[in-house]
């Protein structure tokens, strides 16, 4: 911007006089920001429910599936054994016993101050067969340790201490060998040799030395259906949770029973109202905001009249076409049943609601009937949500990316004003300090016309 001084010569107040000008020159500017403003706010109340209706997309698309309704509780009659059901569970009864958990195999080595073999060299050979060697860095305990953490082998190990040596006061420690994972499969064998060594039956078997112990043993958890009948069968897992029990039911066990422990699966009406009611929750929050979107206000101005302002959304047809697909998918009847049926309504005022007392009783009538009309709904929501959502297809979508084409070129047309508001305001203050010159010629010329005026000789001389 240039820089304009107040007029020296004329009086006149330059800067104001030229600020004035501006302002009504940058008229055609202040309503192009006025509709960037606007559609600014459009933009960011579409995305906002643009983001709504992805999310009820997502949701609504899961609760239309098979699974979606296909919602069971898994109980148990012992503290010591927990259930749950997901995916295909079949309701029933059934019973059991847990004749023993899961657990790791756990050895020790003898009392050793370092490893007795240079070089420190072990081999480990799993219940497969696998084997696996292991060489450390020197005859420390600590660093056959770390070598055999390092191997891979499904074995842990950790230096425990075990006292001194009587006859040399030196430290001793013993070296406890653990397999990473619980299961019969997790069961180990260790040596002292290389896997050549083993191969060749010449490596020593570390439970064969002096002080070794075997703590515990790999084994599986099993537990046995109808224990005590001529039907009795075991069941069998790596770990204490065991999901080949019943379809779709998992069992986890804390300790071992003898006493049967029963397992019921049943249905789970108050997951599947739930759900049916998140739906219509969520449908009825997108419904709410379109509304408030939409609503006209009424304000007093300072001179006591009344000011309407529209909403954002106000005479919007995407928004308004968006909103009545919505409540046509939640209310439209199911092979000419009313979802009221079932619990799902619409109020006087457009809001959809959900009585789940409604929706419990036609369960306890009909489940399949209602379960089938609830996927429909989704189904249907799901479908309209995608079709105003769709990245690329989507009514919402396109009118965003519309909207947001417009205000760029709405910037743009900003920009080159405000070029063109600069070159004007350089050309005003120009224009006013060549006026300043002027005034200040003539005033010089009016100066001298006077001097020479006075020095003419009178008539009486």
């Amino acid at each position: 911007m240039g820089m304009a001084i107040d007029g020296l010569i004329s009086g006149l107040k330059t800067t104001d006089l030229i600020d004035s000008l501006m302002q009504a020159e940058a008229v055609p500017q202040t309503l192009l920001k006025n509709k960037v403003a606007d559609s600014s706010s459009f933009i960011s109340a579409m995305q906002a429910l643009n983001s709504k209706i992805a999310a009820l997309s997502d949701s609504a698309s899961k609760l239309a599936l098979p699974t979606g309704t296909d919602l069971h509780t898994a109980t148990t009659g012992s503290t010591t054994v927990t259930a749950t059901a997901g995916t295909g569970a079949v309701d029933g009864t059934i019973d059991f016993t847990v004749d023993r958990l899961a657990q790791s195999q756990v050895m020790v080595t003898g009392p050793l101050t370092e490893w007795p073999d240079q070089p420190p060299t072990l081999t480990f050979v799993a219940a497969d067969g696998t084997v696996t060697q292991v060489t450390a860095s020197s005859s420390s305990l600590a660093d056959v340790a770390a070598a055999i953490n390092k191997a891979g082998a499904g074995v842990s190990a950790t230096r425990v201490a075990a006292g001194l040596d009587p006859a040399t006061g030196q430290q001793l420690y013993r070296l406890q060998l653990s397999s990473t994972k619980t299961g019969a499969a997790a069961a180990f064998t260790a040596y002292r040799g290389t896997s050549a060594d083993v191969t060749a039956g010449t490596a020593t078997n570390l439970l064969a030395d002096a002080g070794a112990s075997q703590v515990r043993q790999a084994q599986d958890a099993q537990l046995t259906l109808w224990a005590g009948t001529g039907a009795a069968q075991a069941v069998t897992s790596a770990t204490n949770t065991f999901s080949d029990v019943l379809p779709g039911v998992t069992v986890t066990a804390t300790a071992a029973s003898t006493t049967p422990v029963t397992l019921t699966v049943a249905r789970d009406d108050k997951a599947i109202s739930d759900a049916a009611k998140s739906l219509v929750s969520t449908v009825n929050d997108i419904l709410s905001y379109i509304s408030a979107k939409q609503a006209v206000s009424t304000s007093t101005d300072t001179a006591g009249g009344t000011v309407v302002t529209a909403g954002v959304f106000t005479g919007e047809s995407v928004t308004r076409d968006v909103n009545q697909k919505l409540v046509d998918a939640i209310i439209a009847p199911i092979d000419g049943v009313s979802p009221s049926t079932y619990g799902i309504s619409i109020t006087r005022d457009g809001a959809v609601t959900f009585d789940p007392d409604v929706f419990a009783k036609a369960m306890a009538a009909d489940p399949d009937k209602v379960n089938a009309a609830v996927a429909v709904i989704a189904q249907r929501v799901a479908d309209t949500s995608k079709g105003a959502s769709d990245t690329y297809s989507g009514s919402l979508s396109l009118k965003i990316q519309g909207e947001q084409a417009t205000v760029k070129s709405l910037n743009d047309q900003i920009t080159d004003w405000d070029t063109r508001l600069s070159d004007r305001r350089s050309s005003l203050e120009k224009t006013y300090a060549n006026l300043e010159v002027q005034l200040q010629q003539l005033q010089s010329q009016s100066s001298w016309l006077t001097g020479q005026l006075s020095s003419l000789p009178s008539a009486s001389k």
